[in-house]
């Protein structure tokens, strides 16, 4: 199920929303410390990210951020902006809100750039992003794995978690 326009409201983050998030994702089980969203206000007032919240009534659902100078090598320095931390909290999952705030990101990301990037996490728990980005047009960047934003290299052990990514880039339409 699907939410229509009128249960939905995606806005950008304002500081006060830090504890609510942090709140609402601990206790889902997912840490997400305050901080993390008081830096992500810091930086949309500087203009180097964007922050949009999603909001079912008065509970949290989601958040996603663009960030307009990603450090990911592949993307650095190239004028290509990446969608950064999509996270949707579980009991909001499959009802189209992450689609929703992608969206959003693509659309800010068309005003400045012809292309976005993002990364996936290659664990079992990133499945359904996988699939969604593909799905909405993603295609691997072709230049390989990543790990904390260093190229891993073949032969090379690394831990499979959050940041093993492999990195997609989509070509956005004009409007």
């Amino acid at each position: 199920m699907s939410f229509d326009a009128l249960d939905l409201q995606l806005r950008a983050l304002v500081e006060r929303d830090a504890p609510t998030i942090a709140r609402a994702f601990g206790e889902a089980g997912e840490s997400k410390p305050a901080q993390r969203f008081v830096d992500y206000h810091v930086e949309q007032r500087c203009g180097i990210r964007q922050c949009w919240v999603a909001w079912v009534a008065s509970d949290i659902a989601g958040y996603v951020t663009l960030h307009w100078n990603p450090l990911y090598p592949g993307v650095a320095g190239k004028g290509i902006p990446e969608i950064q931390d999509l996270n949707v909290l579980p009991a909001f999952r499959r009802r189209g809100i992450a689609t929703r705030l992608l969206d959003c990101a693509e659309q800010a990301a068309r005003a400045r750039s012809v292309r976005v990037a993002i990364g996936v996490g290659l664990h079992p728990g990133a499945n359904v992003a996988q699939r969604l980005y593909v799905k909405r047009g993603y295609v691997p960047d072709g230049l390989g794995v990543t790990y904390d934003d260093r190229y891993v290299q073949p032969g090379e052990l690394v831990r499979v978690d959050d940041d093993l990514v492999l990195h997609f880039l989509k070509d956005l339409p004009s409007s």
